[in-house]
């Protein structure tokens, strides 16, 4: 009889989905950000009050996607949570041609900066072989196994050279200088999560770009290279500075 019982409890384990522990500590990542509606679903990095970086495949719809901040279990609310609409999305061009692959987000108001929400730095050096990062996005960290978004999850990952990097690559893609890979055999490499933020020293080096380590584990994911994108950025952030609403007219009108 315990026999029969050791193998059905056997069976039954080998017909769930594979368990996936790599939860981050509540609400330890603050300038991780949650876009969905408009349809997608999706990670980013808040870079300031205004501003939001993520990834081209990540590619919100102004006024219809709403970005979450302060967030860790997206399916509850949690009380630590910042919903804001999307404004302006700028794309970096050409799009996701063998070079770019970088969106900037402008929020349509400023986010309040708290213990829950808080941006990240932006390089102010490029990451190196054999440098320790860190991953965080919504999603299966498991190999070819589908997770609809819950709580954060985290992942440690290498950077590896760029020659270990093209080496994995399919024929139809194309190696570009504005790509950073992380992730080796025998370590944690998938992150399921589209825009999923690497963050390496406290500085934000990269947003993912092709999550290859999803498919094969011994392949390393391919991240944007943050730390070649810091003109670009500081020169969009200029060139859309968002017009605040002012209290004048208001006032005068309840004078009148």
């Amino acid at each position: 009889m315990n026999l029969l019982l050791l193998v059905v409890a056997l069976g039954l384990a080998g017909a769930s989905p594979l368990e996936d522990y790599k939860t981050c500590q509540p609400h330890s990542r603050p300038w991780q950000v949650y876009l969905h509606g408009g349809g997608v679903s999706c990670s980013g990095a808040l870079i300031d009050e205004w501003w939001l970086v993520t990834s081209f495949d990540c590619a919100p719809t102004s006024y219809s996607t709403i970005a979450s901040l302060g967030e860790h279990d997206v399916t509850v609310e949690e009380g630590t949570e910042q919903h804001i609409h999307v404004a302006e999305v700028i794309r970096h061009s050409p799009y996701r041609s063998p070079l770019h692959s970088l969106t900037m987000v402008r929020l349509t108001k400023p986010a309040r900066f708290t213990q829950y929400v808080h941006p990240i730095r932006l390089p102010s050096h490029c990451p190196q072989p054999g440098q320790t990062c860190y991953v965080s996005g919504w999603g299966s960290t498991i190999p070819n196994q589908y997770e609809p978004p819950q709580s954060l999850k985290c992942i440690t990952v290498p950077v590896v050279d760029d020659q270990t990097c093209m080496n994995t690559f399919p024929e139809y893609l194309y190696w570009s200088p504005f790509m950073v890979c992380a992730g080796q055999v025998n370590t944690d490499n998938c992150m399921n999560n589209g825009g999923s933020v690497m963050v390496c020293d406290g500085q934000l080096q990269g947003v993912q770009w092709f999550r290859h380590g999803c498919r094969n584990p011994a392949d390393p994911s391919v991240y944007t290279k943050l730390c070649m994108y810091n003109d670009w950025i500081n020169n969009v952030r200029d060139s859309y500075i968002p017009i605040l609403p002012t209290e004048t007219t208001p006032r005068m009108q309840t004078l009148l």
